[in-house]
């Protein structure tokens, strides 16, 4: 049962009609009971859910106990005990081949594991720093760690902002609802129109990366980008949109990341959650940016190490994080620098072009990082990136070579077309609109005859139809 197919949103059907069918101080059950069912139907494995069980056992047994006793030893430990599932997992493999020469072991993955860590370390060292107190029902923290729409790829919630909004139980809003309603719709969009169109070239490209190479990388890099981007953002827009059927509010994850003027203005917009996870359980600790430049620059290599190695098993990952750490370095260290180019070009009151000319060349560092953290390893990503930029084969972009990529001239311009409206609702966002309250304010006949173009657009054109199979969500497998 994944987020598109039908019987997810009969379930989801079901567990909405159930909860504003209950008294509001037992609401918090049924989202309980829905998320263990959809647990159990998306793991497809018992075992899975064993070890999901027991580590919400132990980290309810440690909160109590670290409320108490406020130690680090214990606390570090946990974390280490937590840590060694996901990262048998995520890496064991990678070490038994690679590193040790060993067969692999056929583990067992829970549903969700990359997310329900960081949620669980961050819950334990919130109690520890007197943050929060421990929950002391167990069923309550398992609601907290296995919220239906969140547990396949986040957002990563903090106890705080989000366990409050579970237990209590919220009376029926219809405007709440609406708003679920556009988020999900929006979402749709995203992975129908955009990303899993986009993944026919992209996987035709690196599927292929021996027999394409120059401009057909840089056309499958700007894919790429596009695709992870609308793919997470879809199936974030789809989780909020589902929380928002029962009244909860899920945090933001990412704010228009392709619009940044830096890419540390990038990891303030992409994947905004795992960044803040980031920023208060690495970074800070770490000393931040209070020790010195040295230090400061250390910090952000780890914490990239970090979220590198988070990513996935191999040196790609490693070289992806590090990659990020460097371009945040090299931006400070060539500030001043950019500032006296900016005056010896005259573009001090070209506030306008010099912040497109910061966008285009972020989103160009950012989606050379992409290639090789979508290629199959880290030698493969490195040859692409080299033949893109030595390779000069622009001809391809006046003949018919794109139409070899899989997809038609019909094709690209629908995947064009909905670029450009994903570019176009960006900006104005950016700008301050708020399409939902737009869209609310009008008479109800308009809104529905704008929810069924939406739909009829989106199922017209959109990958669907006889024999679609849905691409899975890219960060359901991180």
């Amino acid at each position: 049962m994944t987020y598109m197919s039908f019987p997810f949103y009969l379930f989801v059907t079901a567990a909405f009609l159930l909860y504003y069918g209950m008294p509001l101080k037992h609401r918090w059950l049924v989202l309980l009971a829905g998320s263990i069912f959809f647990y159990w139907r998306a793991c497809g494995s018992g075992a899975g859910m064993a070890v999901l069980l027991v580590t919400i056992l132990t980290a309810y047994a440690v909160g109590i106990l670290l409320e108490r006793m406020r130690r680090k030893s214990i606390l570090a430990g946990t974390v280490l005990l937590i840590l060694l599932p996901w990262l048998c997992c995520k890496n064991g493999n990678y070490i038994l081949e690679i590193l040790l020469h060993r067969d692999a072991v056929n583990w067992i993955i829970p549903l969700g594991i990359s997310f329900y860590t960081l949620q669980i370390i961050s819950y334990l060292t919130d109690i520890y720093r007197g943050r929060i107190e421990a929950q002391r029902n167990p069923a309550k923290l398992a609601l907290y760690l296995t919220f239906f729409p969140q547990i396949v790829q986040g957002p990563i919630p903090r106890y705080d902002r989000l366990a409050g909004q579970l237990y209590a139980g919220h009376s029926f809003c219809e405007r709440t609802v609406v708003r679920g309603f556009y988020r999900i719709l929006w979402g749709f969009f995203l992975k129908m129109m955009i990303a899993d169109r986009a993944a026919v070239v992209v996987n035709e490209v690196f599927d292929h990366h021996d027999q394409y190479v120059g401009c057909y990388v840089l056309v499958a890099g700007i894919l790429y980008s596009i695709e992870l981007y609308a793919d997470f953002a879809a199936c974030i827009s789809i989780s909020k949109g589902i929380a928002n059927l029962f009244g909860i509010n899920l945090a933001d994850n990412f704010n228009h990341p392709y619009l940044a003027v830096s890419v540390k203005d990038f990891w303030h917009r992409w994947h905004m959650s795992l960044s803040e996870w980031l920023k208060d359980y690495i970074y800070i600790p770490l000393g931040g940016s209070h020790r010195g430049r040295i230090r400061t620059f250390l910090n952000l290599i780890l914490t990239f190490l970090v979220s590198g190695i988070w990513h996935g098993a191999g040196l790609r990952f490693v070289v992806w994080g590090l990659m990020h750490a460097g371009y945040q370095i090299a931006g400070q260290l060539t500030q001043k620098a950019r500032l006296r180019a900016v005056g010896i070009l005259g573009l001090e009151e070209a506030v306008e072009v010099r912040t497109w000319i910061q966008r285009i060349w972020t989103f160009l560092c950012v989606m050379v990082a992409w290639i090789l953290f979508r290629a199959e390893n880290l030698t493969t990503g490195l040859q692409m990136i080299r033949s893109m930029f030595r390779v000069r084969n622009v001809w391809i972009f006046t003949n018919d070579a794109l139409l070899t990529l899989g997809l038609d001239w019909k094709e690209w311009l629908v995947l064009t077309a909905s670029i450009l409206i994903l570019f176009i609702v960006s900006l104005k966002q950016e700008k301050g609109t708020v399409f939902a309250d737009r869209i609310f304010g009008q008479p109800i006949m308009v809104r529905w005859g704008l929810y069924l173009i939406v739909i009829f657009g989106i199922m017209t054109y959109g990958v669907y139809g006889m024999g679609y199979d849905p691409q899975a969500f890219i960060y359901g497998g991180f």
